[in-house]
């Protein structure tokens, strides 16, 4: 059974309206913050698929299991750098979801809007 998210527990308690974060200026920081740190985590994700490719360790049975405990952590495990990667993304993406929820509650906007409207006055301000 695949273990939980620690987040998701902080995500419903968003959701229900029980939780957030009370300074605007905060939520939204927050949330660009994550879209950061996903982006970051997705290309280590796309690095870290090179891994996966193990070989040349020679044609000997312990060079054979050494090819298959490499693979096992970059891969397939519960510990795998691939696995841990995936979960990081996961708990982010939560936070993420949060911080929207968050900066919803404060100002009634969309933050995808927010970040529209943010990114157009930028391209307008001399």
């Amino acid at each position: 059974m695949a273990e939980a998210n620690p987040y998701d527990n902080l995500l419903s308690q968003a959701k229900a309206g029980a939780v957030y974060l009370n300074d605007e200026a905060a939520a939204y920081h927050m949330f660009k913050a994550c879209d950061v740190r996903l982006n970051d985590l997705r290309g280590l994700r796309d690095s870290v698929r090179r891994t996966q490719a193990v070989s040349g360790f020679g044609d000997f049975q312990i060079a054979k299991d050494l090819e298959k405990k490499f693979l096992l952590q970059a891969t397939g495990e519960e510990n795998s750098i691939d696995n841990v990667i995936l979960k990081d993304i996961e708990a982010v993406q939560r936070l993420r979801e949060v911080f929207a929820l968050s900066f919803k509650r404060l100002t009634g906007t969309d933050i995808e809007n927010a970040n529209a409207m943010d990114y157009l006055s930028e391209q307008v301000t001399p």
